[in-house]
């Protein structure tokens, strides 16, 4: 009997979970709908601006010029990890984790700083144990509430600071560490190059040639090239910068929302295995008794 009491308190157990996971799940899913909203307004625009700004920088002529676009040999570096706030997201937070290590690797080792800008908890979290007490190595943490308040003008505060800092030499390279919001099943955690903005280049590059063409850019500067460009590079940069918080914020409650639907089916598939067992051990204490009940009968029929 002692058998069936540890069963009937898994059942409670694991039926309790359920229904949180199961509560979770609704909660992700009303909270997905508006996040999903906002990026899918936002990213055919910001997508635009973006390819808009590398074909201009592409192809700048003359005396106009830009710092956001000059390649320069790395002395000092910046990751910006984009993460949730909580679990409970499967492997959200790790993937865009495992992408933002993948591009410090690939920064290699060089004497200047390397500032790792955490947005997230879990990822300030993860680098401040992991990364905190490697020399050179700087973990920003002061933006990692920032998902409390996804305005653009609070949020612009840091591709401002990315953009100073670059401007200053600071920083010769920035990445960008952040999940791509595909649906609410597929999320892609990727980490892509900030600055220097990369330049746009033929897709034909089957030859030395071909992979030398840029796209030409045909654009009409007014009243002109300084002026318009000191105002648009920022401005397009804060907005990438944006569209990638937004994608984040997607992810995350797309992740969850998933997390949680499959922790419910399990617990459902555990439910269904528990009682199994737990008919199975009362059957067995029925017939023990039933037995010792013949058992005792035959007994007094022998005596």
């Amino acid at each position: 009997m002692a058998n069936l009491k540890e069963v009937r308190e898994r059942i409670g157990s694991v039926k309790n979970t359920q229904q949180i996971t199961s509560a979770m799940k609704v909660v992700s899913a009303a909270k997905l709908r508006k996040a999903q909203q906002a990026i899918t307004e936002l990213r055919p625009y910001a997508d635009k601006l973006d390819e808009m700004l590398r074909n201009i920088l592409t192809n700048l002529e003359g005396d106009a010029d830009t710092v956001f676009n000059k390649v320069r040999p790395v002395t000092g570096a910046c990751v910006v990890v984009v993460t949730s706030n909580r679990g409970l997201a499967g492997a959200f937070n790790s993937n865009i984790i495992k992408a933002a290590e993948a591009s410090i690797k690939e920064l290699g080792s060089f004497d200047g700083p390397l500032d790792i800008i955490c947005i997230g908890r879990k990822g300030a979290e993860y680098f401040r144990k992991h990364y905190g007490k490697r020399e050179n190595v700087k973990v920003v943490t002061d933006f990692q509430t920032l998902f409390e308040d996804l305005s653009f003008d609070v949020t612009k505060e840091v591709p401002q600071l990315i953009m100073s800092r670059f401007k200053s030499q600071r920083y010769d390279r920035v990445y960008l560490a952040y999940a791509r919001f595909r649906n609410a099943a597929v999320q892609t955690a990727i980490s892509e190059q900030f600055l220097p903005v990369e330049e746009i280049v033929s897709e034909e590059n089957t030859t030395t040639e071909a992979n030398s063409h840029h796209y030409r850019a045909d654009y009409i500067f007014e009243p002109g090239k300084e002026e318009l460009l000191a105002y648009l590079v920022p401005s397009i940069l804060e907005t990438k910068f944006q569209a990638a918080l937004l994608d984040t914020h997607a992810s995350e409650h797309g992740a969850r929302m998933t997390a949680m639907d499959k922790a419910t089916e399990n617990a459902q598939e555990l439910l269904r295995d528990l009682r199994i067992s737990y008919n199975k051990a009362r059957q067995e204490a029925i017939t023990n008794e039933i037995l010792e009940i013949v058992g005792g009968a035959a007994a007094l029929e022998a005596s």
